[in-house]
């Protein structure tokens, strides 16, 4: 989807259509979420701070995000999806991978289904989709972002690795700003530079990773379509408007990420491991600590109790907090055989 959210905003308010819009809140520790194509030409984007994004764009209209609403408008999207196909992986609210090789209409052009999937978005939501096509993952999403928005491109297995040679690392998929850099700085620039080192000298640099460039460098991305992808994590945090500095503050202000993420593992019949404590101090030095028990954690109180003792070892602090987040891991569903408990709060 082009500019989701942000789109989302203008179509149900009309006075927003053609102005720079900004999804999120204007305060100085607000953050944005996304940014209407008008907003982008002056360099605005999401996850910018927005005190940054006010002084790109002073015109700048934010709006609150109504993340309710966003997913409804998902749902419908992903409801033309499976017209086609069966085989839908979800990246987010506004993206998807898609494998139409067998598709349930019998289409054999992979161009004539993106098409009609864009047609079909715009008649039943008005918004734009861009599409992009190719013969794995990797370059599929590559091929999304060169015609954005309301485009389509196609990237042929004869065209693939050298369109690859001549991309930027930077704007490769799976390669962020740190990864861009350290590359930068062993001379790895383009497409044809990762391509020119060998798997071992990878390896070495990026560990894991190291394999996975290697193959994207050539074109190559075995990983299949997986409509069933499990999920690792659930996680929330929030910036404060001003810097904490004591237990008490920081603890109460945990509460309601705690209960965010309970709320989600009780509807959706996860159960964790291992809670994860993320702070972030007021010079943006960030850092994180982690539990991980034996049995999946049954109640809230169970992760109030982890985080409570993950959280009293920073105090008294030598430095403010500005953004504190909680993540529970190692996740199982509870009808893995761990039937929980009742917690019946009294």
């Amino acid at each position: 989807m082009d500019a989701f959210y942000a789109s989302v905003e203008q179509r149900d308010n009309p006075e927003l259509r053609g102005k720079p819009v900004a999804v999120g809140y204007p305060e100085a520790r607000g953050v944005i979420a996304a940014a209407s194509y008008e907003a982008r030409k002056f360099g605005v984007h999401s996850a910018m701070p927005s005190i940054t994004a006010k002084r790109k764009c002073p015109d700048l209209i934010f709006v609150p995000h109504r993340f309710d609403v966003y997913r409804a408008v998902s749902q419908q999207i992903r409801e033309i999806f499976a017209q086609y196909t069966p085989l839908i992986e979800p990246l987010s609210l506004d993206e998807a991978y898609l494998d139409v090789t067998e598709n349930l209409k019998g289409i054999e052009l992979a161009t004539v289904i993106a098409e009609e999937i864009r047609a079909k978005i715009k008649a039943e939501t008005n918004l734009t989709a861009s599409a992009g096509i190719s013969y794995n993952k990797f370059l599929a999403k590559m091929a999304s972002d060169q015609r954005k928005p309301d485009g389509l491109f196609v990237i042929t297995p004869k065209n693939g690795p050298a369109f690859v040679e001549t991309l930027p690392v930077k704007k490769f998929h799976g390669v962020g700003p740190a990864t861009a850099e350290k590359m930068h700085k062993i001379g790895i620039e383009t497409g044809a530079d990762l391509k020119a080192r060998d798997l071992a000298y990878l390896q070495q640099h990026f560990g894991k990773a190291g394999p996975y460039f290697y193959w994207i460098a050539r074109g190559i991305d075995e990983r299949e379509v997986k409509p069933d992808r499990p999920r690792k994590s659930i996680g929330a945090e929030d910036t404060f408007r001003e810097d904490i500095h004591d237990f008490a503050t920081a603890r109460a202000a945990l509460q309601p990420l705690m209960d965010k993420v309970w709320r989600y593992c009780e509807a959706n019949g996860f159960r964790g491991k291992t809670v994860t404590l993320k702070v972030k101090y007021s010079d943006f030095v960030q850092i994180t600590r982690s539990r991980t028990i034996s049995m999946p954690i049954i109640s809230p109180a169970e992760i109030a109790e982890i985080v409570a003792l993950l959280l009293s070892p920073m105090f008294p602090l030598t430095k403010g907090i500005r953004l504190l987040g909680i993540t529970l891991s190692s996740l199982e569903t509870t009808e893995q055989g761990h039937e929980p408990q009742l917690d019946l709060g009294i």
